[in-house]
């Protein structure tokens, strides 16, 4: 474009575009520059006026687009155009600003080279707080100072500018305060009951959380987790925030090298530490590592074995490395075996035991290496003088004896023709067989290293001593579920009697010799014998007595009852016969038979009650199958029954339930004479009278009245 300044018409005319008289000024903003003309956008009015570079009163160098000038209005003589003339740039005012602190919401996108992205303006935004709200403004990369890339969270502080034209707040002059914190990780050191420690991985220090902080579940939470986390200054001091779960192993504290150094420990870690003891590594260990001599510390967790270090020690070790300040320290320290061949310490043998003296420095020996006892090849023939007694409880059985309360018995022998005497214990007995005064036994002999004591030890029962065997008669009367009692064949006492004294495990057996252990009695050796063998010799009577005629008392046994199953209640009324015990002379009740009558209270699906009282329950349960003849039962029937007693339950039942009479039979009640007189004397025209009343009428499915059936020839009255 080609311009003519002469061609303006300022030359002594007054006509102007805009009507405006002469000598008044405008004001617009710099829109277009080029190197010989550009445009101006006015202030004041929605106009673009051309301006030509001739025009301007300056340095043109200076002018920029975004100038504030001020101008003149003319015309253009050859289009009639309004142009700007006699331009001059405005200083802006300079006023007192104050900074605004605030944070980088959104970052200035930028390619992965670092250039703005194409075909557009490159924008930010920041935030500031002002009286309780958030204002957003946005930025450029022109207006960040000194061209640097800022990232979203990045504390700035910036001034405020408002656009002339559009009125659209912006920032400007952004400097940045703080880098945004980036996120740190470590592991959980500690933890309490409502906040924990981290010890970062970063540096050398701890920091502290609480658990409201930690995103996740807080129940698995535990020291040793690997963990990441924001800082944060609150109350000037750093805290961590938002802290996750890392996978395990993810946190690397410390560089471990893979190939083992010798040392020397000059100086080992203090059992007790002092008051002024602050350093984590007070341990320290020589070593000559390469060509040159270091002294490494080391810690109380460095030790690989656990063992005690004395000054002096030879040990091998690896070399750790902390990726935070590179301190080296000794770790996997473990004692090597010709240690102790250097050392002057005094080393003893024993086996582990509750002692009050302090073992340290512990080395572990082939199993079988350290004894106490010596004991003789040599086998030993004697004969037992004492027996071994357990002193048991009062009340307690006899068979659970303590062997620290046993009192120990005593073996005579001979050695090289001198008569010698050796104590023994139960415990040191073979084949669990007890060996009775007189018994001859074999045995070896044990002595303690430290006081010479000796004892008999593998003795073994040859030879039982005949005269000792005291065989007696008795029968089963009563089995538990590990032990049972025996009554004599005089029935005048019962013997108690494990299982493992059964000679032949059955548990009906009639012979047995009977041991007394400590106050009390006991059976063993108890063996079965056949039944023809008449156990005990008793004579009855010839007539039959019932019990409550004669104003007697007979004894009785388990022998004596008829069925040895059933069970007697005091006060019962029974069937007996009198004998007389034939090595005794003693009378006793046999041939025992309970009269048991009742009456059948209810009977249900598979079982019923009878009216009658055993121990605290006033009802007797049987089962159907218990009835004999397969009868079914009925309420008010009078039976007669034996009672057993169920030895897991501890309850008794009825069985061997035979009916004796039939009750009376259920008579339907007549209707009464007043409902019968009622009904008479009721006529349908009666209000009081009960009355049918329809509510509605039948249909069926189809709707229709009544019931669909098919037509058949029905006699009335009959519903098919």
């Amino acid at each position: 474009m080609s311009f003519d300044p002469g061609m303006l018409h300022n030359n002594g005319h007054t006509a102007y575009a805009n009507g405006t008289g002469p000598g008044i000024r405008e004001t617009g903003v710099v829109e277009k520059l080029l190197t010989s003309y550009g445009f101006i956008q006015c202030s004041e009015r929605q106009a673009r006026l051309f301006f030509h570079c001739s025009q301007y009163n300056g340095n043109l160098q200076e002018l920029k687009i975004g100038d504030d000038v001020e101008f003149e209005v003319s015309s253009d003589r050859r289009t009639g155009k309004p142009i700007a003339v006699k331009l001059l740039k405005i200083k802006p005012e300079v006023l007192p600003e104050e900074r605004i602190s605030g944070q980088v919401v959104s970052a200035i996108p930028v390619h992965l080279d670092g250039k703005s992205a194409p075909g557009q303006v490159p924008t930010g935004s920041v935030c500031y707080e002002r009286n309780g709200e958030v204002f957003y403004l946005t930025y450029t990369p022109d207006d960040v100072e000194g061209n640097m890339h800022l990232d979203t969270g990045d504390k700035v502080s910036f001034y405020m500018e408002t656009n002339k034209h559009t009125g659209a707040v912006s920032a400007r002059n952004i400097q940045l305060v703080k880098k945004k914190q980036m996120r740190c990780q470590g592991v959980v050191c500690a933890t309490k009951e409502a906040f924990g420690f981290i010890e970062r991985a970063d540096v050398v220090k701890e920091i502290f959380f609480h658990y409201s902080e930690f995103k996740g579940d807080l129940e698995a939470l535990q020291a040793g987790d690997d963990v990441e986390f924001t800082i944060k200054d609150r109350n000037g001091k750093e805290v961590a925030t938002d802290v996750r779960l890392l996978p395990q192993g993810t946190v690397i504290f410390e560089d471990i090298s893979i190939e083992q150094f010798e040392g020397t420990v000059v100086k080992v870690i203090p059992k007790v530490p002092t008051k002024n003891q602050n350093d984590p590594l007070p341990g320290r260990i020589s070593a000559r590592i390469g060509f040159t001599d270091k002294e490494l510390p080391f810690g109380e967790k460095d030790t690989k074995s656990k063992v005690t270090l004395l000054e002096g020690d030879h040990i091998q070790f690896n070399i750790s490395t902390d990726r935070r300040d590179k301190l080296e320290r000794a770790t996997n320290i473990d004692i090597l075996p010709d240690t102790f061949n250097f050392t002057k310490e005094t080393r003893e043998m024993d086996m582990l035991s509750a002692q009050r003296n302090h073992a340290v420095r512990i080395k572990k020996l082939p199993k079988g290496t350290v004894s106490f006892h010596t004991q003789s090849e040599q086998r030993f023939m004697g004969v037992v003088e004492k027996e071994v007694v357990a002193a048991t409880a009062k009340n307690a059985s006899p068979t659970k004896v303590k062997e620290k309360e046993s009192e120990e018995g005593v073996i005579a022998y001979e050695d090289c023709g001198v008569k010698l005497t050796v104590p023994y214990h139960a415990k040191d007995l073979d084949g669990g067989s007890h060996p009775q005064v007189g018994d001859k036994v074999e045995f070896s002999i044990n002595e303690v290293k430290r006081t010479g004591q000796q004892s008999a030890v593998s003795i073994r029962v040859l030879n039982r001593n005949a005269s000792n065997a005291k065989r007696l008669h008795g029968f089963v009367a009563t089995l538990k579920d590990n032990f049972g009692f025996i009554e004599t064949a005089n029935h005048d006492q019962e013997i108690f009697f494990h299982y493992s004294s059964l000679l032949l495990m059955t548990f009906k057996s009639r012979i047995l010799s009977q041991k007394g252990k400590g106050n009390k009695v006991s059976a063993e050796k108890v063996t079965r014998v056949a039944s023809s063998v008449p156990y005990a010799a008793w004579t009855p009577h010839k007539q039959n007595t019932k019990g409550g005629t004669k104003s007697l008392n007979y004894p009785f046994g388990i022998m004596g009852m008829a069925n040895k199953a059933d069970c007697l209640q005091k006060g019962e009324l029974v069937k007996f016969q009198v004998c007389t015990v034939s090595q005794t002379g003693q009378k006793m009740a046999c041939y025992i038979v309970p009269q048991r009558r009742a009456m059948v209270e209810c009977v249900k699906d598979q079982f019923g009650f009878i009216t009658y009282e055993v121990g605290e329950s006033k009802k007797l349960f049987f089962h159907v199958k218990e009835v004999q003849d397969g009868l079914e039962l009925q309420t008010g029937d009078e039976v007669e029954f034996s009672v057993v007693l169920n030895q897991r339950t501890g309850k008794c039942s009825a069985c061997n339930v035979r009916r004796v009479s039939e009750g009376p039979k259920p008579v339907a009640t007549p209707r009464p004479d007043r409902l019968v007189n009622r009904l008479k004397s009721i006529t349908l025209d009666d209000a009081s009278a009960p009355r049918l009343v329809i509510l509605r009428q039948p249909r069926g499915p189809d709707n229709s009245k009544g019931f669909s059936v098919e037509r058949k020839t029905r006699q009335p009255g009959v519903i098919d």
